[in-house]
């Protein structure tokens, strides 16, 4: 434990820093910088190696690391370049892709119309999207996509089928029966620059047959860009939209869009892919087709991903995990009822095809530590984003961690060592 001497030191420290070069904004957050009680300063420096070690092996330009404890910022840092050839420094209000973590912004949207008794979770998506009535399940197809048998569905789609992603919905890039129907019939993964409308694709994706019965098992795929629609349909607003009223602006997240204005284009960090090296990625390296949140096409701007169109900073991002785990409240603005989270965080099916129920609706939950066999906390809940950014939210804790970098595809798993690094930290 540091003396109140020292604690102190560091505060007049910071404040005549301020003073004298300016303190870059934290998010709304109480910046304590280090020296936090809580936490051991030695150990907490151990971040920054393991980071600077990772850019100078050349697995990742740059990144930026977010720590929250009991409210507080404990440890926001940048590091490296936000573009190699330009030799832009990182900073912290970098602006990232963080596709899959959009889903945990979906989830809560879906749930604030939950609890004003517009729908039940367990009540058909067919019921407000009448195109997923009647679908069929996958029983075969050739090697070329053409469906050669299916078999009616015994049960419909329910919208907590989406949240949990056993709805038998798959993605297009990953690999399964269902992979070259999609290709074949042109269902997007989620990401596109094409001229195309989230209501034209999700209704294609209606047409499509399903992987397995509904309810019945897990697998990751295009759930979230559902529910997405079903919040448009739901609430009558465009799904930017509705995220810009109901969440980002409650929450103060003025860095997050599926679409970067142009006063901030010059904060988005450039996406590298690690070929025989970092190179500028042209999306072409994975199986992922890049959307683009500078500009793309004129009019190219209509699809909204409820699984991964989204772009911000990990300061943003800290405020609406701090909004989850602080029960769905942040600074005085209500955005989910306490109960909404706790649903949100219960275990529901499973994940890893081991037995153990631990995804909840829109992320992984740590149900058992000693299954997951790794340092954490049970009760704890995270998910990434497939250009290597991560984030968790520990209640036991009082903790959340964001992790941003922006490489795919990546041999680094700096996201999960920065979690490891922050609890062998704490005192």
């Amino acid at each position: 434990m540091k003396s109140i001497a020292r604690m102190k030191t560091t505060v007049l420290m910071l404040a005549l820093t301020c003073v004298l070069t300016g303190c870059a904004a934290q998010s709304g957050f109480n910046f304590a910088g280090l020296g936090t009680p809580g936490f051991d300063d030695a150990r907490l420096d151990r971040i920054d190696a393991a980071i600077t070690a990772e850019i100078d092996a050349g697995k990742i330009p740059g990144a930026v690391a977010l720590v929250l404890r009991n409210g507080e910022t404990v440890y926001h840092k940048s590091f490296g370049v936000a573009d190699i050839a330009a030799q832009r420094p990182m900073r912290n209000d970098a602006i990232f892709r963080i596709a899959s973590m959009t889903k945990a912004v979906t989830t809560v949207a879906v749930m604030q119309l939950y609890e004003q008794g517009l729908f039940l979770l367990n009540d058909p998506v067919a019921r407000y999207i009448p195109a997923f009535a009647n679908v069929e399940v996958l029983v075969s197809a050739d090697a070329d996509g053409r469906i050669t048998e299916t078999r009616p569905a015994e049960t419909e789609i329910k919208i907590i089928d989406l949240l949990t992603h056993s709805s038998g919905i798959s993605y297009p890039f990953i690999e399964s029966p269902l992979q070259s129907v999609y290709v074949r019939n042109g269902v997007i993964d989620g990401l596109t620059e094409k001229n195309v409308t989230l209501e034209s694709q999700m209704l294609r994706l209606a047409e499509q047959p399903l992987l397995f019965e509904p309810g019945s098992a897990w697998a990751y795929g295009l759930n979230t860009d559902l529910l997405g629609y079903l919040v448009e349909v739901i609430s009558g607003m465009p799904l930017d939209r509705y995220f810009a009223s109901e969440i980002f602006m409650p929450l103060g997240m003025t860095d997050t869009y599926f679409y970067l204005p142009e006063n901030k284009i010059d904060r988005l960090v450039t996406l590298y892919a690690d070929v025989n090296g970092l190179s500028v990625s042209e999306g072409q390296e994975s199986s992922i087709k890049l959307d683009n949140p500078r500009y793309p096409a004129e009019g190219a701007r209509s699809y909204f991903s409820g699984g991964a169109g989204l772009s911000s900073t990990a300061g943003d991002y800290a405020r609406f995990i701090q909004m989850l785990l602080n029960d769905g409240e942040l600074d005085g603005h209500r955005v989910l009822g306490r109960k909404s989270v706790e649903l949100m965080q219960a275990p529901r099916m499973d994940l890893n095809n081991d037995g153990i129920a631990d995804f909840g609706l829109g992320f992984e939950v740590i149900d058992d530590l000693g299954a997951n066999g790794e340092i954490g906390s049970p009760g704890s809940y995270q998910w990434g984003g497939a250009f290597n950014t991560n984030y968790w939210i520990d209640p036991e804790e009082n903790l959340v961690g964001v992790l941003m970098t922006q490489v795919r595809p990546t041999t680094s798993d700096i996201g999960a060592r920065f979690r490891t690094l922050v609890y062998q930290a704490l005192e």
